[in-house]
């Protein structure tokens, strides 16, 4: 498909006047009110589980919301999106990936981009539950990968109900993505990643001692080497290069069936060029890319706006695939 040329997106609030501002700004002060989800537990073959919170509208249309690193069904691009979708009356289902909704799950297993295991039993058991005509997935930042890798990976073995994709802030080349958040600039979302991560792993090890070599914590000078550590082993890898190549999305993205938007702003200060493959979507029947000059990283926010507009873009999107 053509290239999104001009996005709609032309107007972040003055006051984020540079893509830092756009990232920070609505991840720290954006409230969402009058989210409620109903929550319900979904036990795992493995004795681990997954938090999924739902919001019911007695609807045939269902969008399922997959979150960033470190982040979970509260964040604010989430709640938003639930409540754009709901409030047009779509089911919204919002899950949280291992150890992210507030209690550490309980095996040794955490998550990362590439893994679409868990994603595609959340899928399974929202069609078990209720007859959906319509699934979309939306996925921000890492929710995105997901997203992406779970669509290119399976091709045609999907459920014939899910019908398109949205994925923003998108890090589909890992290997980039880690060289960019080395730069002096992005130490801020480094060092909260590294901080928020180191405890979950410190936990881990004291769960399942042996699990990994703790003294390597002090020996992480860059992110690769979180990843050579720690992302690579953890998830059976043998190293890094080897986990970028296997959960990097754009490495099976041409196997994507449905039509499928990817939205990374230029400005996006934890994002690179190839984290767009351009030169893939000009001749791809389903890949859709726009980048918006402006938006950072999860913003887009609208000045006087409740949603922001990767929210109302992602339903355009939706609307004009159903």
């Amino acid at each position: 498909m053509p290239i999104i040329k001009t996005s709609s997106y032309t107007k972040p609030p003055f006051y984020q006047f540079n893509g830092h501002l756009q990232t920070i700004i609505p991840g720290v002060f954006r409230k969402v009110k009058d989210v409620n989800y109903q929550r319900e537990r979904l036990e795992l073959v493995d004795q681990d589980f997954l938090d999924l919170d739902w919001i019911f509208n007695d609807s045939k249309n269902l969008v399922l919301l997959s979150h960033g690193l470190e982040g979970s069904s509260d964040r604010q691009y989430i709640q938003g999106a639930a409540k754009l979708f709901s409030k047009n009356n779509w089911d919204v289902l919002a899950w949280n990936c291992r150890s992210c909704s507030g209690e550490m799950n309980r095996t040794s297993r955490l998550y990362h981009h590439g893994d679409i295991e868990d994603i595609g039993t959340v899928i399974d058991h929202a069609l078990a539950k209720k007859e959906y005509e319509n699934v979309v997935m939306i996925g921000f930042s890492m929710g995105g990968a997901m997203s992406l890798n779970y669509l290119g990976k399976n091709g045609k073995n999907i459920p014939s109900q899910i019908k398109a994709a949205v994925a923003f802030s998108t890090p589909c080349d890992l290997k980039e993505g880690a060289e960019i958040l080395n730069l002096k600039s992005n130490a801020v979302y480094r060092k909260r990643f590294f901080r928020k991560l180191k405890k979950k792993i410190l936990i881990k090890e004291q769960e399942f001692p042996g699990l990994v070599d703790l003294k390597k914590l002090e020996e992480i000078k860059e992110w690769r080497d979180f990843d050579e550590y720690f992302s690579a082993p953890l998830n059976n890898y043998k190293d890094a290069d080897d986990f970028y190549l296997n959960s990097s999305a754009m490495n099976f993205m041409e196997n994507i069936e449905v039509p499928t938007l990817l939205v990374n702003a230029l400005n996006d200060p934890i994002l690179t060029p190839g984290c767009s493959p351009i030169s893939m979507a000009k001749n791809h029947a389903n890949i859709f890319i726009e980048n918006p000059e402006n938006g950072g990283h999860c913003g887009f926010m609208l000045p006087n706006e409740e949603f922001a507009w990767s929210e109302i873009r992602a339903l355009e999107f939706a609307n004009e695939v159903l």
